[in-house]
């Protein structure tokens, strides 16, 4: 896929729309095939979790069970001491929206939710995607906030195209999960990857229609929506600067794809 990078930049710049990817932002298809490797790789130790994870289980077995299948695939665990994190998985259980630390001692428990993150590194290249899990008998209103929350991911998958508007995705997202009494996280988002862990641009999953960066084919990101029961409003855990919880204590759920922008619109590369 080879798109006219300086035509298509001068033929927005001539309609007065100056919010467009830089070059950097535009894959090559060499990279594309690279990240897609990661990626496949990436969802390999996502569906090695789904094989164990039950009632019983602590959150940093599952941290082995990602770091030992990571390494057996020839990867490399990406969050592991990335900015002084230390595990190789993020385990966000209930309440927990993002970024939580696996640890010997949380035993996951009938009715719980758990996002399980996981980003990996292949010759190079980055993987990224969270999944959910349902632990035993949950509430309906588990269950419901975890269907809602993908369903807001796939959809956005579904609607946007090349040249959509970055604030496209976030108003796709909020106005579904509103529909259905959800609330959706503001201060946390997708980025761009691939290349890099984390690169431009930020994926905000609120936001006007129509506003915000044209998304050009050759583009990688992440739409990773996180989606509360109660309030949107968050806070960072003091004890480990890691963990962010939401204020009221309700459920929150997560789903994160990593998707290269076609010429026909979202390909979805780890899952």
């Amino acid at each position: 896929m080879m798109i006219n990078y300086d035509e298509l930049i001068q033929k927005y710049k001539r309609l007065g729309i100056t919010d467009l990817p830089t070059r950097e932002m535009i894959k090559t298809p060499e990279q594309i095939e690279g990240i897609r490797e990661a990626g496949r790789i990436n969802t390999l130790v996502l569906d090695e979790v789904a094989k164990h994870i039950r009632a019983g289980i602590t959150t940093d077995e599952i941290n082995d069970i990602v770091h030992k299948k990571t390494l057996e695939l020839g990867g490399i665990p990406a969050p592991l001491n990335y900015e002084g994190f230390p595990k190789s998985v993020c385990t966000s259980v209930n309440d927990a929206v993002c970024h939580g630390i696996p640890d010997k001692n949380q035993v996951l428990r009938n009715g719980d939710i758990i996002n399980v993150d996981c980003t990996t590194i292949y010759n190079g290249y980055y993987g990224d995607a969270s999944r959910m899990f349902l632990i035993g008998s949950c509430s309906d209103v588990a269950k419901k906030l975890v269907e809602v929350t993908k369903e807001s991911l796939n959809l956005c998958v579904k609607e946007i195209k090349p040249f959509s508007r970055l604030r496209d995705i976030g108003y796709i997202i909020e106005k579904y999960c509103k529909q259905h009494g959800f609330s959706v996280v503001h201060e946390i988002g997708g980025h761009g990857v691939g290349v890099g862990f984390h690169e431009d641009p930020f994926v905000f999953h609120f936001g006007k229609k129509g506003t915000g960066m044209v998304l050009f084919p050759g583009m990688t990101f992440t739409i990773e929506p996180m989606v509360n029961e109660g309030t949107r409003h968050v806070f960072l855990d003091s004890s480990n600067n890691w963990t962010i919880y939401t204020d009221d204590g309700g459920l929150s759920a997560q789903w994160e794809y990593t998707l290269v922008m076609t010429e026909e619109g979202l390909e979805i590369l780890s899952h």
